[in-house]
Order: structure tokens, then C-alpha cells, then sequence
């Protein structure tokens, strides 16, 4: 481990706002202490990335460009990232941000300050105190996270923008569902966490590129790293509504039997099919959690053993 602090950037073509994000990340480490270089993971960007940078780092150490060999999406780039770094570049810590500029450079001095004062081998999250993006945007994030967290009982309150200290990224790459959702996986590990309140910034180049069905994979993945809570929910939920429909048919057949009164036939004929069809929901979702639960030792992807299948060699553009 040495003393030098990594800042880890996933792009998708994204060349000129992350040259912008680059420059005024150059020119906050005038504030930090100690040596500073840049990982930039490369999404299988469909436009190549440039030869050298537009301009001259004054601080920055290194800046180098680690290319995916195809398309893998946002949180998996960032998953390769961060077992690279682990395996062929040790530091002190990890800044994990976005290339857009909507993770400001400005507020990094913040996250590293409150890294500082946590507990040894914490994590700091930027927690989101406001967002730039439009009402549609807004209106269906807050969709997203009443289901979030009516689904894994969990608030949806930060992002990718966070610091890991090297203790904790020597446990994280061990955590298979960092494959799916980087944060939602340090949480369910059960990873040590600070949360600062950061404003999300404005992009500082074109548009962004998520449309909406990346948009619902990516809250998808989030809530599929906590598969097994949501699958015992609706386990949970399914058993309640059967339950409640058998003592309804039961309350049907009550008034017809002992107090006379006239209920149609069709009533107790439907409650009954209603019945059927939520036992067999309930069966079903009860075999599901089993084989969810029993698989869970069955990694799919551990990021020790298999990122390097996914990358093509590094390149350095500064350093």
C-alpha cells in the first residue's frame, strides 16, 4: 500500500466531460496532501478514447485508461475498477465518481475530510441532498425508492460518488454483488459507512446517455442485490393475501348457512378460485425463495477470480 489516493472514473464515450471533470479535479488536489492519479474504466466506449489529454496536469501523478471489452454498464465498470486497483495498484484510498460532472470535484476535499474523521477502514458516501434533473427524472426517482424501500425496507440515499479506505476495498472485492449495484452491495455486506449531505451537481458536457430501460435495469439491479429480503417480502405478502381471502370465503359461507342471507353463488365460486390461484402464488413464490436462498453460495461472478476475463491492457494518457 502506498500513500497515493486513486480516483476511479467509469466512462461510455463521455471523453470531453471527463476531460472537463479531469481539469477542475486537477486543480482541487492543489488542496490535498499527498500524490494523486486516475483510473479511467472504459465502458466499451463506442468512441475511441483520445491519445493524450487537452491539458497539462499540474498534479495529478498518473492518469491511465483501463478498456472493458465490451459494454458492460456503469456498475460493472466500476466493480473491474476497483478489484484492478486492489490487484495492480495499491493506495491509501479510492474516490469512486462519475465523469459527467455531476460528482463535483469540489466536494471531493469534503468526502476525504470526513474519511479522516471515521472510524478506521469506514467508507464515506456522499449522501443526496438535492438532484439537478428534471420533474419527469425527479418525479419517477422518488417512485423508485418508495419501492425500494417497501420492497428491501431499506432508503435509497446515496450514489457511486463515495471514498473507500484500503482496509475496506481489501473486503470489498470479495462481495459478488458488486457485479449488480457498487453501493447497494457495500450496504448489504454490511460494510462500515459515513454518509456526508452533497448536493448532485450539473453535467458539464452534452446529455447524458441512460435512457429509460437503463434507467429501470439500474434500480432493478439495486433491489436484485437484496433478492433474498424482497423474495421472503412477497413470500410474506402472498401467505397475508390467502389467508384474508380463505376468511372471506369462510365469512360467505357463514351467512349463507346460519344467518340466511342471500349471497350470490357466483361470490363464494370466485372467492374460492381467488383462493386457488393465491396458493399456488404462495407455493411458487415459497419455492423461489428456497432455490433464491440456497444459491446464494453459488457466485456467479467474485471479483477476485474472474475480472480479468473482462479487461484488455491499461494505457497510460499522463504519467
Amino acid at each position: 500500500m502506498t500513500s497515493e489516493l486513486l480516483f476511479l472514473i467509469p466512462v461510455f464515450n463521455d471523453w470531453e466531460a471527463v476531460s472537463r471533470v479531469l481539469a477542475d479535479l486537477d486543480e482541487q488536489l492543489e488542496t490535498i496532501e499527498g500524490p494523486a492519479s486516475v483510473l479511467l474504466v472504459d465502458d466499451g466506449s463506442t468512441d475511441p478514447p483520445p491519445d493524450r489529454l487537452p491539458f497539462e496536469p499540474r498534479h495529478l501523478a498518473r492518469v491511465e485508461v483501463l478498456p472493458a471489452r465490451r459494454n458492460l454498464g456503469h456498475q460493472r465498470a466500476i466493480a473491474l475498477g476497483l478489484t484492478f486497483i486492489y490487484e495492480r495498484r495499491p493506495c491509501r484510498a479510492v474516490v469512486v465518481m462519475d465523469g459527467d460532472g455531476q460528482d463535483a470535484p469540489g466536494d471531493v476535499p469534503k468526502l476525504l475530510a470526513a474519511l479522516d474523521a471515521a472510524r478506521p477502514g469506514s467508507a464515506v458516501f456522499a449522501a443526496r441532498t438535492r438532484r439537478s434533473e428534471g420533474p419527469w427524472f425527479a418525479a419517477g426517482y422518488r417512485a423508485y425508492k418508495a419501492i425500494h424501500r417497501v420492497l428491501t425496507g431499506r432508503k435509497v440515499e446515496v450514489g457511486n460518488f463515495s471514498v473507500l479506505p484500503w482496509a475496506l476495498l481489501e473486503r470489498l472485492v470479495g462481495v459478488s454483488e458488486i457485479w449488480n449495484h457498487y453501493a447497494a452491495a457495500v450496504y448489504k455486506a454490511r460494510l462500515p459507512v459515513v454518509q456526508v449531505a452533497v448536493p448532485r451537481a450539473r453535467r458539464v458536457e452534452g446529455h447524458s446517455r441512460m435512457n429509460f430501460v437503463a434507467l429501470v435495469t439500474h434500480g432493478l439491479s439495486a433491489i436484485s442485490v437484496y433478492g433474498d429480503v424482497v423474495g421472503v417480502r412477497m413470500l410474506g405478502l402472498a401467505a397475508g393475501l390467502a389467508v384474508l381471502t380463505l376468511l372471506t370465503l369462510v365469512a360467505i359461507g357463514f351467512a349463507r348457512v346460519f344467518l340466511g342471507l342471500a349471497i350470490p353463488s357466483w361470490a363464494g365460486t370466485a372467492v374460492g378460485l381467488l383462493v386457488f390461484l393465491l396458493g399456488s402464488l404462495l407455493g411458487l413464490l415459497a419455492l423461489a425463495v428456497l432455490f433464491l436462498l440456497q444459491s446464494r453460495e453459488r457466485y456467479s461472478f467474485l471479483p477476485l477470480r474472474d475480472y480479468r476475463h473482462y479487461l484488455l491492457p491499461e494505457r497510460r494518457l499522463h504519467g
